[in-house]
C-alpha cells in the first residue's frame, strides 16, 4: 500500500531518503496551506549527520490564510513510513492533512500542533 507524506525539508533530500529508506522515493510537487514554515534547532548528532545541518525547518499553523508552504509529495510504503517516523526528532508529530492539490497525506509539524 503506497503511503503519501507531504515533505517541505530534509526528507525531500538524496541522501537523507538513501540513508532513511534505501531508496530515492518518487516526488510530486504539491502545497499546503494554512502553515508557515519556522526553523527549529536539532541536537540529534544522528539526524545532524543524515541531514548534514543542525538547523531544520518545522511547520506551523498560520493565522494568515494567504500562507501556504510549498514542498513535495513522497511515495512509501507503511515501513517506509515508519522509518521516517523514527528520523524525525521529538519537536515534530505526524499529522493527515488535505493539500493544495486535493490529495490526503502525512505531514510532520511541530509537536504541539493538533490534528
Amino acid at each position: 500500500m503506497t503511503e503519501y507524506l507531504f515533505s517541505y525539508g530534509t526528507l525531500q533530500l538524496p541522501a537523507v531518503q538513501e540513508a532513511n529508506f534505501g531508496r530515492t522515493l518518487p516526488m510530486n510537487p504539491d502545497a499546503l496551506p494554512g502553515f508557515r514554515v519556522e526553523t527549529v534547532m536539532i541536537i540529534d548528532p544522528d539526524v545532524i549527520e543524515t541531514s548534514g545541518s543542525d538547523q531544520h525547518p518545522i511547520l506551523r499553523r498560520s493565522t494568515n490564510v494567504s500562507d501556504v508552504v510549498d514542498g513535495s509529495v513522497l511515495e512509501l510504503t507503511s515501513v517506509e513510513l515508519r522509518a521516517a517516523d523514527a528520523y524525525e526528532v521529538d519537536d515534530y508529530r505526524r499529522i493527515e492533512v488535505t493539500l493544495a492539490s486535493g490529495r490526503r497525506a502525512s505531514v510532520y509539524v511541530a509537536d504541539e500542533i493538533r490534528a
